[in-house]
């Protein structure tokens, strides 16, 4: 498999994931601004999206969006237990995860990113980012992760986006629970590996 990647951006997550489920896998930085590749080419031919993380599997079909990539790897690695099996309520509690995930943080995260909006409008979208991550401040409590006690791909991908905020200086002191969480995350070997890969510690 090949992982199409930006350092720090949400290909952070699979590439989290990957290293978790230990799966053999290369590595393709993406300059997103430019669409290219390390080698120049056109980074459109791969992704005509544009965007990471983008995985290529071993019969070179392509898969697009976090939250499909993380649970394709999930069940490349079924004894890692990276993700509960398909057709339980387990299953369905981690996709309600990934899609809030990506529906309310990460999208709230992005305007964040823009460097054409005034302050005024970002701290609109700080304002609605401390409402979610107060919200999932509260259901850690009594767990060591979203799912409870199993390290899961929606992990990763919430890890991911607590960088975020830390890059954008939230102050996230009060939220005892995601400290734990986000300290306990980034304690783990492979998530150390991924960061340390990316030129990210």
């Amino acid at each position: 498999m090949k992982l199409y990647y930006s350092p720090g951006a949400c290909s952070l997550s699979p590439h989290i994931a990957l290293l978790e489920a230990g799966l053999a896998h290369d590595l393709a930085k993406v300059d997103l601004k430019a669409k290219k590749l390390e080698d120049g080419s056109n980074f459109l031919q791969v992704n005509p999206k544009g965007q990471v993380p983008t995985l290529v599997l071993d019969d070179g079909s392509i898969l697009t969006e976090g939250p499909v990539i993380v649970q394709a790897i999930a069940d490349k690695a079924g004894d890692k237990n990276l993700a509960p099996a398909h057709g339980t309520t387990e299953r369905y509690r981690l996709q309600e995860w990934l899609n809030f995930l990506t529906s309310e943080l990460h999208k709230n995260f992005s305007p964040l990113f823009a460097p054409v909006l005034s302050d005024e409008t970002k701290q609109f979208f700080r304002d609605r980012l401390m409402g979610k991550l107060k919200h999932i401040d509260s259901k850690l409590a009594g767990h060591d992760y979203l799912m409870g006690k199993q390290f899961s791909v929606a992990d990763g991908y919430l890890y991911t986006m607590l960088r975020w905020a830390d890059a954008h200086k939230f102050d996230l002191s009060a939220l005892s629970n995601l400290m734990a969480y986000k300290a306990r995350v980034a304690a783990r070997p492979q998530v150390q590996a991924a960061l340390k890969s990316e030129g990210l510690a």
